[in-house]
Protein backbone atom coordinates (compact mmCIF):
# COMPACT_ATOMS: atom_id res chain seq x y z
CA UNK A 1 0.00 0.00 0.00
CA UNK A 2 3.61 2.56 1.05
CA UNK A 3 4.15 1.57 -2.59
CA UNK A 4 0.79 2.65 -4.04
CA UNK A 5 0.92 5.72 -2.47
CA UNK A 6 4.02 7.04 -3.14
CA UNK A 7 3.31 5.75 -7.51
CA UNK A 8 0.80 8.43 -6.88
CA UNK A 9 2.53 10.90 -4.97
CA UNK A 10 5.28 10.80 -8.09
CA UNK A 11 2.27 10.80 -11.00
CA UNK A 12 1.15 14.13 -8.89
CA UNK A 13 4.17 15.40 -8.95
CA UNK A 14 4.85 14.58 -12.77
CA UNK A 15 1.52 16.01 -13.47
CA UNK A 16 1.99 19.30 -12.48
CA UNK A 17 6.06 19.79 -13.16
CA UNK A 18 4.36 19.38 -16.92
CA UNK A 19 1.69 21.81 -16.41
CA UNK A 20 4.17 24.56 -15.56
CA UNK A 21 6.44 23.48 -18.16
CA UNK A 22 5.94 26.53 -21.00
CA UNK A 23 7.08 25.47 -24.49
CA UNK A 24 10.07 27.94 -25.25
CA UNK A 25 9.27 28.50 -28.78
CA UNK A 26 9.86 26.61 -31.94
CA UNK A 27 12.44 28.85 -32.83
CA UNK A 28 14.38 27.52 -29.88
CA UNK A 29 14.38 24.07 -31.08
CA UNK A 30 15.43 24.95 -34.92
CA UNK A 31 18.52 25.91 -36.13
CA UNK A 32 18.25 29.43 -38.24
CA UNK A 33 19.09 27.07 -41.29
CA UNK A 34 15.94 24.93 -40.38
CA UNK A 35 13.79 27.99 -39.76
CA UNK A 36 14.69 29.46 -42.71
CA UNK A 37 14.43 26.33 -44.65
CA UNK A 38 10.85 25.68 -43.69
CA UNK A 39 9.91 29.39 -44.63
CA UNK A 40 9.11 30.17 -41.10
CA UNK A 41 11.18 33.52 -41.34
CA UNK A 42 8.61 34.63 -43.47
CA UNK A 43 5.63 34.30 -40.67
CA UNK A 44 4.44 37.40 -38.65
CA UNK A 45 5.42 36.96 -34.95
CA UNK A 46 1.37 36.59 -34.62
CA UNK A 47 1.17 33.43 -37.09
CA UNK A 48 4.36 31.63 -34.75
CA UNK A 49 2.72 32.40 -31.59
CA UNK A 50 -0.10 30.38 -32.90
CA UNK A 51 2.33 27.61 -33.69
CA UNK A 52 3.98 27.58 -30.48
CA UNK A 53 0.39 27.58 -29.22
CA UNK A 54 -0.51 24.78 -31.24
CA UNK A 55 2.39 22.77 -29.88
CA UNK A 56 1.92 23.95 -26.16
CA UNK A 57 -1.44 22.33 -26.45
CA UNK A 58 -0.36 19.30 -28.38
CA UNK A 59 2.69 18.49 -25.96
CA UNK A 60 0.36 18.73 -22.17
CA UNK A 61 -1.80 16.49 -24.21
CA UNK A 62 0.87 14.18 -24.91
CA UNK A 63 2.30 14.67 -21.23
CA UNK A 64 -0.93 14.45 -19.57
CA UNK A 65 -2.14 11.26 -21.94
CA UNK A 66 1.20 9.31 -20.90
CA UNK A 67 0.61 10.17 -16.73
CA UNK A 68 -2.38 8.83 -16.79
CA UNK A 69 -0.89 5.59 -19.09
CA UNK A 70 1.51 5.38 -16.29
CA UNK A 71 -0.93 5.97 -13.07
CA UNK A 72 -2.86 3.15 -14.84
CA UNK A 73 -0.06 0.89 -14.78
CA UNK A 74 1.29 1.33 -11.86
CA UNK A 75 -2.09 0.35 -10.32
CA UNK A 76 -2.19 -2.73 -11.69
CA UNK A 77 1.35 -3.45 -10.96
CA UNK A 78 0.64 -2.71 -7.21
CA UNK A 79 -2.52 -4.59 -6.96
CA UNK A 80 -0.85 -7.67 -8.70
CA UNK A 81 1.71 -7.61 -6.46
CA UNK A 82 -0.95 -7.11 -3.08
CA UNK A 83 -2.51 -9.93 -4.55
CA UNK A 84 0.24 -12.11 -5.02
CA UNK A 85 1.79 -11.30 -1.89
CA UNK A 86 -1.25 -12.37 0.07
CA UNK A 87 -1.15 -15.97 -1.56
CA UNK A 88 2.94 -15.92 -0.95
CA UNK A 89 2.31 -15.59 2.88
CA UNK A 90 -0.25 -19.02 2.83
CA UNK A 91 2.56 -20.96 0.75
CA UNK A 92 -0.27 -20.79 -1.73
CA UNK A 93 0.15 -20.52 -5.59
CA UNK A 94 -0.70 -17.46 -7.82
CA UNK A 95 -3.84 -18.38 -9.70
CA UNK A 96 -4.23 -17.51 -13.00
CA UNK A 97 -7.47 -16.09 -13.11
CA UNK A 98 -7.17 -14.48 -16.91
CA UNK A 99 -7.93 -18.58 -17.68
CA UNK A 100 -4.73 -18.32 -20.93
CA UNK A 101 -3.75 -21.38 -19.83
CA UNK A 102 -7.06 -22.54 -21.90
CA UNK A 103 -5.41 -21.39 -25.20
CA UNK A 104 -2.27 -23.64 -24.73
CA UNK A 105 -1.83 -26.55 -27.16
CA UNK A 106 -1.52 -30.05 -25.66
CA UNK A 107 1.18 -32.00 -26.17
CA UNK A 108 0.80 -35.21 -28.23
CA UNK A 109 3.24 -38.28 -27.69
CA UNK A 110 3.65 -41.78 -27.48
CA UNK A 111 5.48 -42.94 -24.20
CA UNK A 112 8.85 -45.15 -25.07
CA UNK A 113 9.42 -46.20 -21.66
CA UNK A 114 9.91 -45.64 -17.77
CA UNK A 115 12.85 -43.88 -16.76
CA UNK A 116 12.30 -44.38 -12.65
CA UNK A 117 9.54 -45.18 -10.28
CA UNK A 118 6.78 -42.78 -11.44
CA UNK A 119 8.49 -41.16 -14.29
CA UNK A 120 8.04 -41.78 -18.01
CA UNK A 121 9.91 -40.88 -21.19
CA UNK A 122 8.48 -39.79 -24.66
CA UNK A 123 9.06 -40.11 -28.57
CA UNK A 124 10.03 -36.40 -28.35
CA UNK A 125 13.23 -36.76 -25.48
CA UNK A 126 11.17 -35.08 -22.73
CA UNK A 127 10.84 -36.52 -19.48
CA UNK A 128 7.75 -36.34 -17.34
CA UNK A 129 6.84 -37.62 -13.52
CA UNK A 130 3.43 -37.89 -11.58
CA UNK A 131 3.33 -35.52 -8.98
CA UNK A 132 0.90 -38.21 -7.55
CA UNK A 133 1.30 -42.21 -8.23
CA UNK A 134 0.88 -43.34 -11.99
CA UNK A 135 -1.20 -46.63 -11.70
CA UNK A 136 -1.51 -47.06 -15.57
CA UNK A 137 0.77 -48.98 -17.74
CA UNK A 138 2.43 -46.13 -19.83
CA UNK A 139 5.25 -47.93 -22.37
CA UNK A 140 4.09 -46.99 -26.19
CA UNK A 141 0.47 -45.67 -25.32
CA UNK A 142 -0.52 -42.53 -27.25
CA UNK A 143 -0.83 -39.59 -24.66
CA UNK A 144 -1.81 -35.73 -24.19
CA UNK A 145 -0.17 -33.90 -21.62
CA UNK A 146 -3.27 -31.07 -21.18
CA UNK A 147 -2.32 -27.56 -19.62
CA UNK A 148 -4.00 -27.08 -16.33
CA UNK A 149 -4.60 -23.47 -14.30
CA UNK A 150 -1.05 -21.94 -12.38
CA UNK A 151 1.17 -23.68 -15.06
CA UNK A 152 0.30 -27.57 -13.83
CA UNK A 153 -0.48 -30.52 -15.98
CA UNK A 154 -2.29 -32.98 -16.56
CA UNK A 155 -2.15 -36.83 -18.14
CA UNK A 156 -4.58 -37.70 -20.59
CA UNK A 157 -3.67 -41.61 -21.62
CA UNK A 158 -5.08 -42.55 -25.39
CA UNK A 159 -8.29 -40.19 -24.85
CA UNK A 160 -8.94 -41.09 -21.33
CA UNK A 161 -8.90 -38.47 -19.01
CA UNK A 162 -6.85 -39.83 -16.26
CA UNK A 163 -6.46 -36.88 -14.58
CA UNK A 164 -2.89 -37.50 -13.40
CA UNK A 165 -1.14 -34.48 -12.28
CA UNK A 166 2.31 -34.49 -13.80
CA UNK A 167 5.33 -32.16 -14.25
CA UNK A 168 8.43 -31.88 -16.28
CA UNK A 169 11.58 -33.39 -15.19
CA UNK A 170 13.49 -33.06 -18.58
Amino acid sequence: MKRLLFAFALTTALTAASAETKFSGIESIMTLEEFHNAGLDQLTPAQIAVINQAITKHLAGAVQTEVAKQSDDIRRAAAEEERRSILARFGLPVLDLNQEWKSDPALAATVTGWVGGNSFKLDNGQVWEGTEPITYELKGKAIRVLPRPGGQFSLEIEGKNTTIRIRRVK
